[in-house]
């Protein structure tokens, strides 16, 4: 008699166990099958690598729902996929060429898209494997990766659809622009790097009079966007001035001196400029956000291939 071991070895029987489930389609479904309908759409893991401890947790509470609700008799599925991740498996496969000494430009366009797909093909399949492994229990007759023609087409409906129903529209906003890839990215893909900054003092001048507010701020080329200067109401300093014109300087534009509550009164001078233009939302300006992100003292940058615009 073979000598058992003295601790359970996963590999030495759970592939051929799940190959068996997946051979007998036990985990498939068909919409005209009996039973309250309940499925899941996998949210699908990037083409990128592997999976990571956050899969295993996230993937593992699907199959946990999948299979009581399976047990239940209820018609269920779990649909698998991938996601292209575009930038991302981009900015995987540039580093790889350079590795080799070359560049997506040097292969040219055709030869760097083959290169794309067996990315895609090495690592989707990577994935997919690993996730055989846990022993989700997904409906594999129904993968889909996200440029799949299906996908494809029906992301452009919708698109087309919510365009031509005005839900859709073009606008100025800010955005985060890779001048390498000459595209945007969404603000989890930029890295943010905090610098010690420096804080220059303006004057702005009140109108009729020589009088005037002393403004600091870590960035003084954005004054020409300025829409007034802002003060706490209960800084004694400013306390009489509030409500009066300001005169912008260089451009001469007239801005309102206003309190509000949101200015540290003991940080620079109590006097902040207030830039709408240059804030992603709506109340904040570029002072209030220096403030709340690095302690007014210093300012965001974004470094290699990512910049703000």
């Amino acid at each position: 008699m073979e000598n058992i071991s003295k601790v359970y070895e996963p590999q030495n029987f759970e592939r051929e166990i799940y190959a068996q489930w997946e051979k007998d389609k036990n985990f498939h479904t068909e919409a005209d099958r009996a039973g309250q309908p309940y499925s899941i759409v996998i949210p699908p893991p990037n083409v990128t690598g592997q999976l990571h401890m956050g899969h295993a947790l996230d993937e593992t509470l699907q199959d946990i729902l999948i299979r009581y609700h399976r047990m239940k008799g209820d018609n269920t599925l779990w649909m698998p996929g991938t996601d292209h991740a575009g930038i991302a498996t981009q900015a995987r496969v540039e580093a790889s060429l350079r590795e080799e000494g070359t560049n997506r430009y040097e292969l040219g366009r055709e030869k760097f898209l083959e290169r794309v797909w067996q990315w895609k093909e090495k690592y989707g399949n990577r994935i997919t494997q690993q996730l055989r492994i846990l022993g989700a229990s997904c409906d594999w007759d129904r993968e889909r990766f996200t440029m799949d023609a299906g996908c494809s087409a029906a992301v452009r409906k919708v698109f087309v659809t919510l365009y031509k129903e005005g839900l859709i529209y073009r606008g100025n906003r800010i955005t985060n622009w890779c001048p390498k890839c000459n595209t945007a990215l969404s603000d989890i893909e930029v890295d943010h790097v905090t610098e010690q900054g420096h804080l220059w003092h303006l004057r702005y001048k009140f109108k009729d009079s020589d009088e005037y507010v002393e403004v600091a701020t870590t960035r003084p080329e954005t004054m020409l966007g300025d829409t007034g200067v802002a003060v706490h109401p209960s800084d004694e300093r400013y306390k009489n001035l509030v409500g009066r014109t300001l005169i912008l300087p260089i451009v001469n534009r007239e801005i309102p001196l206003f309190a509000d509550e949101y200015v540290d009164k003991e940080f620079g001078t109590g006097a902040v400029k207030v830039t709408p233009a240059l804030a992603p939302q709506s109340r904040t300006n570029q002072g209030y956000q220096q403030r709340r992100h690095n302690g007014g003292r210093s300012r965001q940058i974004f470094r290699s291939r990512q910049i703000r615009m």
